[in-house]
């Protein structure tokens, strides 16, 4: 296969040479869903990763090629027959538009974590735990191929209101500067390693000046290990990448790369294990996580191998999430039981050295919240739950209980345990201030 990145969209990718072994029907589904949920893979994905003699089945066809059903069948069948019928562009896109709405297109109260300098909103910020800030470099807010779950699709949808992005390195800086309580700073986005290594560097370098001497610990979340290996090989600006990390590390600086991998199958090529002997050699670390989606890697045998195989490629398990609430999620969504079975089945399989990973987690608005197990206490089946982080430093770590539901795929359909009105968090987070996401009043 070529080194060389060409994409493939809605508008190119029949050109794609192994798609005349697909049927008709999914080709149908990939131009509906396409319309609604983002659609973009690559070269490699296609060579190297999808097996084209199964994709009905094939778990990385299926985490970058839209299926029926990702989109409810009301919403499948408006855009179908408005496709039918020829109608107008902007007919099509204003009811993409109102269906796209309806997918909560923002969770877990993300408007929540942006924080404001003065007078002015940083949109490019999420400042939800004292110790972390996230930063949206405006220059990285795609990816080298959209992953079908991912709970930030608004980002590549042209849905601008909803945006997380800024280009001001200089208010960054000013607000890290007043902030000496962040210890951590994760780029993130869409995908900062789609940026060029110079753009990078440019966000990068001054937070190794004395200034910043709070800053210990640099993180980038990226999918480009998985989709896109040759960024640390054979890109243009593939060793200047090299040199930007080992001068992070040189200045005594963590520097963590959080990975996405959601299948063994991303790490079966010479050129992924390469590219991760590459990084590990500047002294950075690499995290991995991922979701756990029906349809991908519902099954503990696969997270053990991947476990097992991060750890053999010198890479740290990190977090087990559950598939968070938006977009397809009812797709790819389980149910918060069998997500917990799934883990400790899987965890049981493997050593000490894979059991850094934490989950299953979710992504709420109070902070992330892991699900422990499932108990009977008092006579009451319940969900043990506990924050690994929280607005408020002080949950981290309590345990608490949810009523038993077998139904139920996120944290918000769960009631408190053994008659209580509210977790006992709640009266905290009503009180949630905006301009200071992480404090209360």
């Amino acid at each position: 296969m070529s080194n060389h990145l060409k994409f493939y969209t809605l508008h190119n990718y029949r050109t794609i040479p192994q798609i005349s072994s697909v049927s008709d029907d999914l080709i149908r589904d990939v131009e509906i869903v396409g319309r609604v949920l983002p659609f973009k893979t690559n070269n490699y994905v296609i060579d190297e990763l999808i097996d084209w003699s199964n994709v009905e089945n094939d778990p990385i066809f299926t985490l970058n090629f839209p299926r029926k059903g990702m989109l409810e069948k009301k919403h499948y069948g408006t855009i179908e027959k408005l496709i039918d019928r020829d109608a107008s562009k902007e007919e099509i896109d204003a009811k993409v538009q109102e269906i796209r709405l309806t997918l909560n297109p923002n969770p877990a109260g993300q408007e929540h974590n942006v924080p404001y300098l003065g007078e002015i909103k940083l949109k490019g910020i999420q400042h939800k735990y004292p110790e972390t800030v996230l930063f949206f470099p405006s220059q990285g807010q795609t990816c080298h191929a959209y992953c079908t779950f991912c709970f930030r699709w608004p980002q590549f949808s042209g849905m601008n209101e909803l945006k997380f992005a800024m280009k001001e390195t200089d208010l960054l800086l000013k607000y890290l500067r007043l902030h000496t309580e962040v210890t951590d700073i994760l780029f993130t986005g869409g995908d900062p390693m789609v940026m060029s290594a110079a753009t990078l560097e440019a966000y990068i370098r001054p937070l190794l000046a004395p200034e910043f001497s709070h800053i210990h610990s640099i993180r980038i979340g990226t999918k480009s290990l998985a989709y896109w290996p040759y960024r640390y090989l054979t890109d243009k600006d593939s060793d200047d990448i090299i040199r930007l990390f080992e001068d992070v590390m040189k200045a005594g600086k963590n520097l963590s790369i959080q990975a996405h991998f959601n299948h063994p199958v991303e790490l079966s090529t010479k050129a992924v294990e390469q590219a991760i002997g590459r990084i590990r050699s500047t002294g950075a670390q690499i995290r991995v996580q991922s979701p756990l989606l029906r349809h991908i890697n519902d099954k503990p045998e696969l997270w053990a191998e991947k476990w097992r195989k991060e750890v053999d490629l010198g890479c740290i398990p990190y977090y087990m999430f559950i598939a968070r609430d938006t977009g397809a999620k009812h797709y790819f969504e389980l149910p918060l039981d069998k997500c917990w079975q799934i883990f400790r089945r899987a965890y049981s399989k493997v050593s000490g050295l894979c059991r850094t990973v934490r989950g299953p987690s979710m992504s709420d608005d109070a902070g992330k919240i892991q699900v422990l197990g499932v108990q009977e206490i008092r006579g009451e089946k319940v969900y043990v739950l506990r924050f690994i982080q929280g607005r408020n430093p002080k949950w981290v770590d309590v345990p608490f209980f949810a009523e038993y539901d077998p139904k139920a795929t996120w944290f918000n359909q769960l009631k408190p345990a053994f008659g209580e009105e509210k977790f006992f968090f709640e009266e905290q987070k009503s009180k949630l201030k905006v301009t200071k996401p992480f404090l209360f009043e």
